[in-house]
């Protein structure tokens, strides 16, 4: 298992680009990462990365090495699979990931369940509303909420989430109802911004009788957490476009109200995403269907009573 664990080594640092990232991603130092490399290399004969004080570049050897050494861990992978269906007994630890909306609703609170169907399964969380490579950052699934660019991840669709505007009672007494998304910058409305690092959210996408429509939308508040855009909201500070599930309970309440109606937003989807060397594993397979069927079931609970 030594040269295996340095084969796993090698991939995320060649993935990674950097010793440290790749030695915090297995769980080990970057002097225990730079060893495991040095170690290859020696086996090897060749240099698999050129290293400057700026970067860390393969080499023609290190491109080459990399693409059989996926193969390899692939076929292992592969192996293992066969042999924990046999068995019945999957095994191991799973990196996942999810938007903080979905994962504190749906995914976190099922994880205990999870673990007692699966003791032997150890599950690592991670939750953030941003952009997230789930290859680059070593993940075995990540669920996602919109939409998606071209990718070789494999992708399972979960759920048709829709989406509404919505907004304070204060605040549509104060500045007045948009009926769409005309009205909406024609009256300057303070919209609250999802934005991080390579978001596009300033823009948008209604349905409008012509067809969708991208709406340039701008207000005085934004940030990387949708929580926190719920939480302006409901303190009037401006409209906010959300999926229904997270504002469900608010609209119940009457404490958020749809707004410009006439244009709602296009709905989204939830997906399940995990790369391609991953898909086959039993413990991706089952922690995907197991938090399936729990999203579903949770989906249609918080959307029973509403057509939007």
């Amino acid at each position: 298992m030594a040269y295996v664990n340095t084969l796993r080594m090698f991939l995320r640092v060649y993935e990674l680009g950097s010793m440290s990232a790749a030695a915090r991603d297995q769980r080990t130092s970057p002097a225990v990462a730079s060893a495991r490399i040095a170690e290859l290399e020696k086996r090897l004969g060749v240099r698999l990365f050129n290293r400057t004080t700026r970067a860390l570049n393969p080499t023609e050897h290190g491109r080459l090495f990399y693409d059989g050494a996926c193969h390899i861990l692939e076929a292992i992978e592969q192996a293992e699979a066969a042999v924990m269906n046999v068995s019945q007994s999957p095994r191991g630890t799973l990196f996942v990931a999810a938007p903080l909306g979905v994962g504190r609703r749906f995914i976190a609170p099922a994880v205990p369940a999870f673990k007692a169907a699966y003791p032997e399964i150890d599950i690592r969380l991670r939750l953030s509303d941003r952009s997230i490579d789930v290859t680059g950052e070593g993940l075995d699934l990540a669920f996602h909420l919109g939409p998606l660019a071209d990718s070789d991840l494999k992708i399972r669709v979960i759920a048709d989430c829709p989406r509404l505007l919505c907004a304070a009672p204060a605040y549509v007494a104060r500045r007045g109802m948009p009926v769409d998304g005309t009205a909406l910058i024609r009256d300057g409305h303070d919209c609250l911004n999802l934005r991080f690092p390579g978001a596009r959210e300033f823009q948008w996408t209604l349905q409008t009788p012509q067809g969708p429509k991208r709406f340039e939308i701008t207000g005085p508040f934004e940030s990387d957490d949708g929580d926190v855009l719920t939480g302006w909201a409901l303190d009037g500070a401006g409209i906010v476009m959300k999926p229904l599930f997270e504002v469900a309970d608010h609209l119940r309440a009457g404490t958020l109200i749809p707004v410009a109606t006439a244009t709602p937003p296009l709905a989204t989807q939830l997906v399940s995403l995990s790369p391609s060397r991953r898909f086959r594993d039993p413990k991706v397979q089952l922690f995907t269907e197991f938090m399936a069927t729990r999203c579903k079931e949770a989906l249609n609970s918080l959307h029973h009573g509403y057509d939007i």
